[in-house]
C-alpha cells in the first residue's frame, strides 16, 4: 500500500472513530466556554467566566440526568474562524451540548451559525449584537446579559436627558462596533439629540490619539465608545491625558464592566455613565454570590461573569426538566421555565433574549468609594422591556407577526 493512501485511511479511521465517540453514550454532558483568554477581551470575561460556569455545576450538584458535567475552554483569539474551527471540533469530535460566553460579535454570529445546523445551544453573555436575536437567530440560541439595544437605550436617553445632545462616536471596527454605533444613532436621534460624526478603529488599538483629536475637533457635547474591553480603557486613559472632559466634553462609555473600572481607577473613571446587566453590590443576594465568587478569583464578577453563571445554571436546570440532552427539547423548557436567581429574575422571550431588568451607573468619585471595587452608583433601574428591543421591530424567524 502507498504510504499516502495509509496515512489516508488512517485519518479517516480516526475521524469515524471520533465521531462515533461523540454521538455515543460517555455519562458526561460537556459545556464549552469560547471566548478571549489572552487578548484585549481576557479580563471582559476570560478565565473567570469559565470560573462562574464551574460555580454553576457545582451549585447543581455536578450532575445531570445522572451524568458528571465537565466545562471545557477554548480560546478564539477573537478570529471567527479559529472560534468556529473550536466550536465544530467540540460538537463534531468531543461530544459538547452547549457553548457558553462567547465574547466577540463577528465570532459569535459564526459560531451561532454552526450551533444552529447542528442542533446544539448557544448561550451568548460575552457579545453584543442583536443580530443573535434578531436577524440570525436560533430556536436553541439565547442572549443572556446585555446586547447593543440595552446598552444604547440605557446610556443615550439619560445623556441626552441631561443635554446632551450633539455626539461623537469611536467605533470598534466590527459587528459588534457596527451594531452599537447604529443602535445608539437611532436612540440619540429618537431622544431630540444628533450624531455629528463617527470614526472606526480597529479591534486592540493602543494609540487612539488621532481618532480622539477628530472627535475633540468635532465639538460634540458627547463622545460615545462604541467598544469594549482594553479599547474602551485605552481610548479613556487617553482622552485624560488630552483633557478632553476638562474641555467640557463628555465620554460616555456604552459596554464597561467593572474589570475596566478597575483598570483605570476612579481618578480616571468618575462621572463615567453607562449600562450594565449586573452590579455585585446590588442587592444582598449579589453580595452573597460576589463575595464566593471573589474567594475563588481575587477580584469582582461584572456583568459577563455572573451572566455566564446564570445562563449555565438555567440550561442544566432546563436539562434536567426536559428529562433528555437534546437541543431542541432543552430550548424549549428554558423559554418555559421562568429564569430566578442573584443575577436577575426575568423570562426567555421567543426569539432567545433573556428579558431582565437593566441599570443605568455612574463611576464614583474617589472620595465616595468605601473600599476596592466599591466603584458605581446606581442612578436608575431600567424595565426589561424598556431595555430589550421591541418584538414589533424583529426579524427574527421565530417571531410571529
Amino acid at each position: 500500500m502507498r504510504y499516502s493512501s495509509f496515512i489516508g485511511l488512517f485519518c479517516i479511521g480516526l475521524f469515524l472513530n471520533s465521531v462515533a465517540d461523540a454521538q455515543s453514550p460517555s455519562g458526561v454532558v460537556r459545556i464549552g466556554i469560547l471566548n478571549d483568554q489572552s487578548g484585549p477581551y481576557a479580563d471582559f470575561g476570560g478565565k473567570t467566566s469559565a470560573d462562574a460556569a464551574r460555580m454553576a455545576v457545582e451549585d447543581v450538584g455536578a450532575k445531570v440526568l445522572g451524568k458528571s458535567i465537565e466545562i471545557i475552554i477554548g480560546d478564539h483569539q477573537n478570529k471567527p474562524d479559529v472560534g468556529s474551527a473550536i466550536a465544530r471540533r467540540w460538537f463534531d469530535v468531543d461530544g459538547v451540548s452547549a457553548i457558553g460566553e462567547l465574547t466577540n460579535s463577528a465570532g459569535a454570529l459564526a459560531v451561532q451559525q454552526i450551533a444552529k445546523e447542528k442542533g446544539k445551544v448557544t448561550l451568548f453573555t460575552g457579545p453584543a449584537t442583536t443580530r443573535l436575536t434578531n436577524e440570525d437567530c436560533s430556536p436553541a440560541g439565547f442572549h443572556w446579559a446585555f446586547y447593543t439595544y440595552s446598552q444604547a437605550v440605557g446610556t443615550a436617553r439619560a445623556v441626552v436627558a441631561e443635554g446632551g445632545k450633539s455626539w461623537f462616536l469611536l467605533v470598534a471596527d466590527y459587528a459588534f462596533g457596527h451594531q452599537m454605533a447604529n443602535d445608539l444613532s437611532k436612540v440619540v436621534k429618537a431622544s431630540g439629540g444628533t450624531v455629528v460624526g463617527e470614526v472606526r478603529h480597529p479591534l486592540n488599538t493602543s494609540d487612539f490619539s488621532s481618532f480622539l483629536l477628530r472627535a475633540q475637533s468635532s465639538k460634540a457635547q458627547v463622545i460615545g465608545l462604541a467598544s469594549a474591553g482594553a479599547d474602551t480603557i485605552n481610548s479613556v486613559k487617553q482622552a485624560a491625558e488630552y483633557r478632553i472632559a476638562a474641555g467640557g466634553q463628555k465620554l460616555a462609555g456604552l459596554v464597561v464592566v467593572i474589570s475596566d473600572i478597575d483598570a483605570l481607577g476612579l481618578t480616571t473613571a468618575n462621572g463615567l455613565v453607562f449600562t450594565t446587566a449586573f452590579y455585585w453590590d446590588r442587592d444582598e443576594a449579589s453580595r452573597v454570590w460576589s463575595k464566593r465568587f471573589f474567594e475563588r478569583t481575587g477580584r469582582m464578577p461584572g456583568m459577563v461573569q455572573a451572566g455566564t453563571y446564570s445562563a449555565v445554571l438555567h440550561y442544566l436546570k432546563a436539562m434536567e426538566a426536559a428529562g433528555t440532552p437534546d437541543g431542541k427539547a432543552v430550548a424549549d423548557k428554558m423559554r418555559e421555565l421562568p429564569v430566578d436567581d442573584f443575577f436577575a429574575k426575568g423570562r426567555v422571550r421567543e426569539d432567545g433574549r433573556m428579558m431582565h431588568d437593566m441599570y443605568l451607573v455612574e463611576v464614583k468619585m474617589p472620595s465616595e468609594s468605601k473600599a476596592k471595587w466599591d466603584y458605581y452608583k446606581i442612578l436608575r433601574r431600567i424595565p426589561a422591556e424598556e431595555a430589550a428591543q421591541p418584538l414589533s421591530e424583529s426579524q427574527c424567524s421565530l417571531v410571529k407577526k
